[in-house]
């Protein structure tokens, strides 16, 4: 069977004031996401250089499971949580698993 995981890079700039608020909200969507059965990780990163800056890497083990997402209670409450504390829109992009083997996840 091959590799069908989406996996997700959410490229995130906050603003300098808001980095530890934007870090606690986004641990605690990460913490409730994957607990999502169609998730399979669910990580964040914040950039070493440049503290205001983190990639989420979320990876979905259905077509469905990114939008069953955006539909949680914790996704939705992130989402308007961290809407004000952004010093750009929020980008991502797409990408399909090529290792581990899916079942590694």
């Amino acid at each position: 069977m091959p590799n069908s995981l989406l996996v997700v890079h959410v490229h995130v700039h906050v603003k300098p004031e808001h980095v530890d608020a934007f870090r606690e909200a986004t641990l605690a969507n990460a913490r409730a996401s994957v607990k999502e059965p169609g998730i399979a990780r669910f990580d964040v990163v914040q950039d070493t250089e440049d503290k205001t800056r983190f990639v989420l890497v979320e990876a979905y083990r259905t077509p469905e499971a990114p939008a069953a997402h955006k539909e949680t209670a914790h996704y939705l409450k992130w989402r308007d949580t961290v809407a004000p504390m952004m010093a750009e829109p929020r980008t991502s992009k797409k990408y399909v698993n090529a290792f581990p083997e899916d079942a590694g996840w």
